[in-house]
């Protein structure tokens, strides 16, 4: 028992030993890692590091993009899943998911009864993906034409070199004209129903415009506000008829023809508005749908045809604009009907004349 008992105790101070050996290495480790790298160590690191740029630069020379695609709404992710099926190599370089992602809801998509703007073109970012397109989500800065290639450069300063680009930046949305605008920007101004109509429940809104946005808009903002105005400056609405039902049908919906707002008045935010008439209203937020501007100045610095309004002219059958190699499709391009459906058959087009363009210069 005493020898048993003995040999128990002996084995403590091996296990104490052992700990301290463990201290002792950590703190010879902790000293060496906190002693400042010399500069010969420091200039073989950067050599290294630029090293590997040089090879992914080179890499990426030898092995380009066939199409960079420029914007991720309907038009660009449906040009990037047909550029996959083509087997281009591809990427989308976007900010968001196009403004149909701000959209409250979509009925008139093919096989999809109701879905949000958001969730359908996640759905559509998916479909790309899982043919292996890559998305990165940047702003592009600058886009110049080479020789052979075209260099994207976006807001992080990534340099990306592709044989073709499809500018497919949509619109930009118009800004409300009128007096005070700027001073209630973001202070009871909004235009973006779908991000805000939460905020004016029991409260009286107002929206401007009289396209299919603004009845969407209309619609969803009736099932918070206790009271919506939609001010349109023409004699009738410009929405889908079936839009337009709905919005007689709902008591908290008043139109207001041939009107426009002249004046926008509050303390702090907004609290009323003055129409061209001189009519006063009292309401708690603007709703601004009237429209918007094309996203071209990239096409416009490439030298790329724009009609007069600034939207980019192609060529129907081809989706191919002045410049060669640089094709564009969506809201971007001058078309008379601008849907979710229209612009995902333009993507299709722009990738099936990538895929003839490069065959024959091959």
């Amino acid at each position: 028992m005493l020898k048993i008992f003995g040999l128990g105790r002996a084995k403590a101070p091996e296990k104490a030993q052992d700990s301290q050996e463990s201290r002792r290495e950590t703190e010879t480790q902790k000293t060496e890692k906190s002693q400042p790298i010399s500069k010969e160590e420091d200039l073989k690191m950067e050599a290294q590091e630029n090293k590997k740029e040089e090879n992914e630069n080179e890499e990426e020379l030898n092995n380009p993009y066939d199409m960079i695609i420029i914007g991720g709404g309907p038009a660009g992710y449906s040009a990037a899943i047909y550029a996959a099926r083509y087997n281009l190599k591809s990427i989308v370089l976007t900010k968001e998911l196009g403004i149909i992602s701000e959209a409250p809801e979509v009925e008139n998509y093919p096989g999809i009864e109701h879905i949000s703007g958001f969730e359908l073109m996640q759905r559509f970012q998916k479909h790309a993906e899982k043919f292996g397109v890559e998305t990165k989500f940047t702003e592009v800065v600058d886009v110049r034409k080479g020789i052979t290639m075209f260099n994207v450069t976006d807001s992080d300063g990534n340099v990306y070199k592709g044989r073709t680009i499809l500018i497919a930046t949509g619109t930009e949305k118009r800004k409300l004209d009128a007096e005070n605008v700027d001073k209630y920007e973001g202070r009871g101004i909004s235009y973006c129903a779908t991000c805000d109509a939460a905020f004016y429940k029991d409260k009286t809104v107002a929206i401007v415009g009289g396209s299919d946005s603004a009845a969407k808009y209309a619609l969803l903002l009736a099932s918070f506000a206790s009271k919506v105005y939609i001010i349109y400056r023409g004699e009738r609405l410009r929405a889908e008829q079936i839009l337009i039902d709905r919005i007689n049908s709902e008591p908290k919906i008043e139109l207001i023809t041939k009107e426009n707002i002249q004046k926008i008045e509050g303390e702090k935010r907004v609290e009323g508005i003055t129409l061209t008439s001189g009519r006063n209203l009292k309401v708690d937020g603007i709703f601004v749908a009237i429209g918007g501007i094309p996203s071209s100045a990239i096409a416009r610095n490439l030298g790329v045809e724009l009609d007069p309004n600034g939207y980019i002219i192609v060529n129907y059958e081809t989706q191919a604009t002045s410049v060669p190699g640089v094709y564009a499709a969506g809201d971007v391009v001058r078309f008379p009907l601008k849907q979710i459906i229209t612009a995902a058959a333009q993507g299709a087009v722009a990738a099936h004349s990538v895929n003839d363009f490069i065959k024959e210069r091959k």
